[in-house]
């Protein structure tokens, strides 16, 4: 239990949910208390009604009233039993509803952050398995813990009131079950329990990888090692779990050993102790029975508390979202109509891990309705300029602001400021329909028809089997990449944004496609202010004007023409793209 208090001192995942349903939380532990106490009871009464009518007495109202006890513990035991699942899981489904809104908003808070200290499966294993853990940690510690330990303590008072010697020995038997074992299996099993954790981190980032780069690994011709490193982290998760389960084997017959031990004890004690009389016989059944339903409820402790040490890395996980919390900006409201200028002044840009800035004291001006284009070769940090243009990012120094208000004020309205067209648009395992009205939820059908005819796709989705409810595939696989561009152009036809940005959407699309989506786009966002990012001048003429970014500020600016005329470089590029050699 190395660090427990440690783990909660400044957690803001666990505790709190505690206070907030402790009534529940009582509900829950008495329930499981009073399971436990009426499963020993009915099989108190049991032994002493088994016992006693193996006397044949002489009236059967010598035993009547054991028979109705007998029979309402039987009621009552699983009664509270249900009450208990139900009260219990029902905490717990509250508590885990929570966590995932929780978990959901840090996620999408810091979400640049996230993607820059996580792998896509490390995320994954955040969503996926650190909940999952910590509602584990109430189901399968927590509440075993408290409801063993308040047995523990009333198995002990209730044989001191007939023997504290006998009561003191137990103390010490049940106390192997209840104390010694689950200490034992977090100091043995639980680093294996944690490098299990590891292991399907592990898996969950291979699988990833696979999932997105299988493409490649085929093509290469490379199955052989592909497969292998698949098998890599789940030949070690077999082998870790083939460990972990032959010490739960010898720890559980451990611990079936003490309660047989404990069994003899209570027969040796209780023959010495109810041999007074031939009625008084009649209750070493009654104890002895009695203990093994209390027992089952110790049994399950080692193992509970033997994964503390995996509940206690999904809690610290957790709780680090929490310590990155971004400044909070006071949020300012702008007319979306009244949008005049995109302004960097003075902008500069360092990461914290580099030695020198990615942007050096940037200005650039664009107007309502301008079309521009950033060139550049890849890391001269045209990525970088727009998550600040965008505010996923803020200036070391400077300032980017729209109408004369930071960015990072207008945040709540950043989706009807921007519409973005990547190189790879995300298509949803949904209806073509829903996907484009992601531009605008509010859209009505007739809307979303007009904007697939606007880019082109009326007639495609017409000669689907099911038409605009064809069902896209993950990640739009049916789809190529020019039909998921232009989907992506749909979404922002329905979004109706003022500044439209176009982060190299062209990128894996063949000359032809790509000469086409490029005419559609300007075509149809002939009213939007377009900041076009590209590594190439495929379409340029297109833009009013032309920005060259290396090493972080602009090397070239001026309308295409004129770079033609003026710029040797400009000029050699251009030829190049064209197939030129001259």
């Amino acid at each position: 239990m190395k660090g427990f208090f440690d783990t909660f001192r400044h957690d803001s995942w666990v505790m709190p949910y505690l206070r907030k349903y402790r009534a529940l939380l009582v509900t829950v532990l008495l329930l499981g208390i009073l399971t436990t106490i009426t499963g020993s009871a009915l099989m108190f009464t049991s032994g002493y009604l088994i016992s006693r009518a193996a006397q044949h007495p002489f009236n059967i109202m010598l035993i009547y009233a054991t028979t109705v006890l007998v029979r309402a513990f039987g009621i009552a035991r699983p009664s509270f039993k249900y009450a208990e699942r139900l009260t219990s899981h029902n905490w717990v489904l509250r508590i885990v509803s929570d966590f995932r809104k929780k978990l959901y908003q840090s996620v999408e808070r810091d979400a640049v952050a996230i993607r820059q200290r996580h792998q896509t499966g490390d995320i994954l294993g955040l969503l996926a398995e650190d909940i999952n853990h910590i509602e584990n940690l109430y189901l399968r510690t927590v509440f075993p813990l408290i409801v063993g330990w308040g047995l523990y303590l009333f198995v002990i008072i209730a044989l001191g009131t007939f023997s504290w010697a006998f009561a003191g020995l137990m103390f010490l038997l049940l106390g192997v079950i209840v104390i010694i074992m689950p200490l034992a299996s977090v100091a043995l099993n639980g680093a294996r329990e944690f490098k299990q954790k590891q292991t399907q981190q592990q898996l969950y980032t291979a699988m990833t990888d696979a999932v997105l780069g299988v493409g490649d690994w085929m093509i290469s011709g490379r199955q052989t090692d592909f497969m292998e490193r698949q098998l890599t982290p789940i030949k070690a998760m077999g082998k870790l779990q083939d460990t972990d389960d032959k010490f739960q084997w010898w720890r559980d017959l451990v611990v079936q050993l003490v309660i047989g031990v404990i069994a003899i004890c209570m027969i040796y004690w209780a023959g010495n102790y109810f041999n007074t009389t031939h009625l008084a016989i009649n209750w070493i059944a009654a104890f002895v029975l009695a203990i093994f339903p209390a027992t089952d409820a110790f049994a399950s402790l080692p193992q509970g508390v033997s994964e503390w040490p995996v509940y206690q890395d999904s809690i610290k996980r957790v709780n680090q979202l929490d310590q990155t919390v971004p400044e909070t900006i006071p949020q300012q409201q702008l007319a979306v109509a009244d949008f005049e200028t995109l302004e960097l002044k003075e902008t500069s840009f360092q990461y914290e891990s580099a030695s020198r800035p990615v942007l050096d004291h940037l200005n650039w001006t664009i107007d309502r309705g301008d079309k521009v284009a950033l060139l550049g070769p890849s890391g001269t940090g045209k990525s970088t300029l727009l998550k600040l243009v965008l505010g996923d990012e803020t200036p070391t120094n400077g300032t980017v602001t729209v109408n004369g208000i930071p960015i990072a004020a207008l945040q709540e309205q950043r989706g009807q400021l921007f519409g973005v067209l990547d190189q790879q648009p995300y298509l949803f395992n949904t209806t073509i329909l829903n996907n484009v009205r992601l531009g605008n939820l509010n859209a009505t059908d007739e809307q979303v028809r007009a904007a697939l005819k606007a880019v082109e796709l009326d007639g495609l989705v017409a000669s689907l089997p099911d038409g605009e409810n064809t069902v896209v595939d993950e990640a739009g696989a049916r789809f190529s990449g020019g039909e998921r561009q232009r989907f992506a152009l749909a979404r922002i036809l329905l979004q109706d944004a003022p500044i439209i940005i176009l982060d190299e959407p062209t990128v894996s699309l063949d000359p032809i496609t790509e000469h086409e989506l490029l005419n559609t786009v300007f075509d149809l966002l002939a009213d939007k202010t377009i900041i076009w990012v590209t590594h190439h001048l495929e379409g340029i003429t297109h833009v009013k004007s032309v920005r060259f970014m290396e090493d972080g500020q602009f090397e070239l600016a001026g309308e295409p023409h004129e770079l033609y005329q003026t710029s040797a470089r400009f000029r050699r590029l251009y030829n190049l793209d064209k197939g030129r050699t001259d």
